[in-house]
């Protein structure tokens, strides 16, 4: 069990390094859901639970994806690329 936390792992890892760019940064955090996701599974149906909570978990993960994108693009259209460090509290 514990070689599936590899890839939650990674995500972290990933999260932490490509700071600099927002589509990088959104695409580590959808890995890190998946692998969570992928793990919730396999304990679940490792003991016996019902599987309504992941459904919950994969809407709430879309949503999350869909603000993260939307931000994305609010942030191209306004500044032009998606560097973080170009982002303002003022130009919102």
């Amino acid at each position: 069990m514990y070689i599936m936390t590899i890839p939650l792992f990674c995500g972290v890892i990933a999260f932490c390094s490509f700071r600099s760019h927002l589509l990088l940064v959104l695409l580590s955090l959808e890995f890190m859901v998946l692998s969570v996701f992928y793990l919730m599974i396999l304990m679940m149906m490792t003991f016996g639970y019902e599987l309504y909570f992941s459904l919950i978990f994969l809407v709430f993960s879309v949503c999350e994806g869909a603000l993260g994108l939307s931000i994305l693009v609010k942030m191209v259209r306004s500044q032009g690329n998606d560097y973080i460090m170009s982002m303002s509290v003022l130009s919102w």
